[in-house]
């Protein structure tokens, strides 16, 4: 899946001078929790998130009269608390590499520009629900996991094919390595509820061991040398 085919395209922007209080407004008007920040040419100088705004509220002095505070946050621009360092991604970015710079940037939303110009934006919430929905979990499934050797060449064919032959059909499929055993990684599953007792006995018959829940100790799940 690629960031063109799930990012917003109706986007909300404001200038660099508009009031931080009237961005705030916007945020909760919209119920969105960023905004761009372009200038009259519609080039993308900024963005701003309600946690921004939060922290900007709470910075001027309390010592300040009430008259004073709400004074200084009238006088108080999107430029002078918007971030300005961008990062920025394409519409042909993978979702898994949107996902992972935001990750290890810290940030919760990336803009999408194409040849110069803003034409989007992707937010945690969006990557979220796409691997979500990639995962199946929203689905009436059932869930399993086989744990396979890395540098076994065959094993996903050979789980499948158990489950072709059984008539099963696999809503989805993905892996991700164990932390504490080196080249092993778990091949986690899902299929039709209906079909779930059917798949673990078929897998168990053909040799495999199955995880269908939590357990403390995986070793007498792991794959035979």
């Amino acid at each position: 899946m690629y960031v063109g085919r799930v990012m917003h395209t109706d986007l909300v922007t404001v200038t660099p001078e508009t009031p931080v209080a009237e961005a705030r407004d916007i945020l909760v008007e919209k119920s969105i929790d960023h905004l761009l920040v372009v200038d009259k040419k519609g080039r993308l100088k900024g963005i701003i998130s309600d946690r921004d705004i939060k922290q900007s509220w709470a910075s001027p002095a309390t010592s300040l009269s009430v008259h004073e505070l709400n004074y200084l946050l009238s006088r108080l621009t999107v430029d002078m608390v918007m971030i300005r360092k961008i990062i920025s991604i394409s519409p042909d970015t993978t979702i898994e590499r949107a996902a992972l710079l935001m990750q290890e940037n810290r940030i919760r939303s990336l803009p999408v520009m194409e040849d110069d110009r803003l034409v989007g934006i992707i937010t945690t919430t969006d990557v979220m629900g796409v691997l979500l929905s990639a995962i199946g979990i929203d689905q009436d499934s059932r869930r399993f996991v086989v744990l396979v050797d890395r540098d076994r060449i065959g094993s996903v064919a050979e789980i499948t094919n158990i489950l072709k032959e059984k008539k099963v059909n696999i809503l989805s499929l993905f892996a991700w390595p164990d932390k504490g055993v080196p080249g092993v990684y778990h091949l986690v599953m899902r299929v039709p509820s209906a079909d779930g007792d059917r798949a673990v006995s078929a897998l168990t018959t053909g040799g495999f061991k199955v995880l269908t829940g939590y357990v403390k100790d995986i070793t007498p799940y792991l794959p035979s040398p």
